[in-house]
């Protein structure tokens, strides 16, 4: 029965090497890696804290129309059945002239 590990030391030297040199990254490695992906947050944070706050101006800017809109439409309702009373009279002299006689 053949034996499943090399018999040559310079082999089992050299896989040795592999497997302990190719184990973990170092700490400063690490904390290379890490300090990028944390600007890459701190710029992405930024970016959407300038967006939190336009939307919240637009927010504000929307609701301020919506009550302005609602005031108008009051308005108007307002008008029109003002505007629908003085058609009413005009209707009314114009039926009263047509009634009379010329002359």
């Amino acid at each position: 029965m053949r034996s499943s590990f090399p018999k040559s030391p310079t082999v089992a030297l050299i896989l040795i090497a592999g497997v302990g040199l190719s184990g973990c990254a170092t700490k400063g490695f690490v904390r290379e890696q890490i300090a990028v992906v944390n600007t890459r947050i701190d710029g992405m944070d930024g970016r959407l804290r300038t967006v939190e706050g336009t939307s919240g101006q637009a927010l504000a800017q929307a609701q301020a129309a919506a009550g302005q809109a609602q005031q108008n439409g009051q308005r108007l309702d307002q008008l029109t059945g003002r505007v629908d009373g003085i058609d009413q009279q005009v209707q009314q002299q114009a039926q009263q002239r047509q009634r009379k006689p010329r002359g």
